[in-house]
């Protein structure tokens, strides 16, 4: 065997291992470590860069060693599943003070962030046939499970940054706008529900007679939506290292889903009936689809899915990431 060859094929070995290990549920593994233990493939590299000339049988047993330890470290470090995705910054804001200057806000240091509290809500106009929603920021916690007689509503906890809102109609096309401004916090990802987390949270409630379309763009958020209530068209999520969630309802003729992910844990839930196509391209990410039969390269259906008169289309992409599709 080539001595240039030993190393990236060790990696290989580790990273299938993992993947292996994690679906097969002997090991539970914690996604954020990539994250917190990230210099450890810079030692991996730097390493093999020292020794890359020495053929020497110690020095071999020392780059394998090295590899298998980081990669040992990645799969069985728990930190308590608690992250810090950015660096962390203080500074007093309160949601409810209007003459909160964003500018000046963000040039403090060194004071006690303030919890805040918002509501947000728009009037159900009943020319509004399709909805759509787009949310953007990172660092938060996002809800949906509940209908409102509103078309939108939602209430937040903030510690760091502020929410916005704005909302246009057009015709029968009504459009929200709902983001993160200026967070400079930082989030906290459990694994562990019933630990106290301090991060930022919106529970979102929507109103049931619109068609809807929904794009989320975030970064380090944890994303839960209960879908199967509402009459969904469309789902684009777009996130970094995220916990993502969906429960999705009947599909409509066309229902499309697009997730793109970088390390994420993405879990999508469809109806025992629902004629659903996935395609994907995963790059080195795990995948888990109950009920489907592989057609070919990246692509899965189930069974009677040309034949169906209302479809679900699932397009995945991702990095690093753990994608499952189950039926409920």
């Amino acid at each position: 065997m080539r001595n240039d060859r030993i190393i990236p094929g060790t990696i290989l070995v580790m990273i299938g291992t993992i993947f292996l290990l994690h679906n097969f549920h002997v090991i539970h593994f914690h996604w954020g470590n990539l994250f917190h233990l990230w210099p450890i493939f810079l030692v991996i590299a730097g390493v093999n860069l020292v020794f890359a000339n020495n053929k020497s049988a110690w020095a071999t047993i020392l780059k394998v060693s090295v590899v298998v330890a980081g990669f040992a470290l990645l799969i069985f470090g728990n930190y308590g599943d608690r992250y810090r995705w950015w660096p962390h910054y203080t500074y007093h804001y309160d949601s409810n003070d209007d003459n909160n200057d964003d500018d000046d806000d963000d040039s403090k240091s060194g004071l006690v962030k303030v919890e805040g509290s918002s509501v947000f809500s728009e009037p159900f106009n009943v020319n509004a046939r399709i909805a759509k929603l787009n949310i953007d920021g990172g660092a938060t916690t996002y809800i949906i499970n509940d209908t409102t007689n509103q078309l939108f509503s939602a209430s937040t906890t903030e510690f760091y940054g502020k929410y916005q809102y704005n909302h246009q109609q057009t015709d029968s096309v009504a459009t929200i706008d709902f983001k993160l401004k200026n967070n400079k916090g930082e989030f906290h990802w459990s694994d562990d529900d019933s630990k106290e987390t301090k991060s930022n949270e919106a529970n979102i409630k929507l109103n049931i007679n619109p068609i809807w379309d929904i794009k989320v763009e975030t970064g380090a958020s944890k994303v839960d939506f209960d879908l199967t209530k509402y009459k969904l068209r469309s789902l684009t999520f777009k996130g970094g290292a995220a916990s993502f969630t969906a429960k999705i309802g009947q599909p409509l003729t066309a229902t499309h889903i697009e997730v793109s992910t970088g390390v994420s844990g993405v879990e999508i839930n469809i109806p025992q009936n629902a004629a659903c196509r996935i395609q994907t391209d995963t790059g080195l990410s795990s995948t888990s689809f109950d009920g489907f039969t592989k057609k070919d390269n990246g692509n899965y259906e189930t069974a009677g899915f040309d034949a169906a008169k209302n479809k679900l289309y699932i397009h995945i992409t991702g990095g690093v990431s753990d994608f499952k599709v189950h039926k409920y």
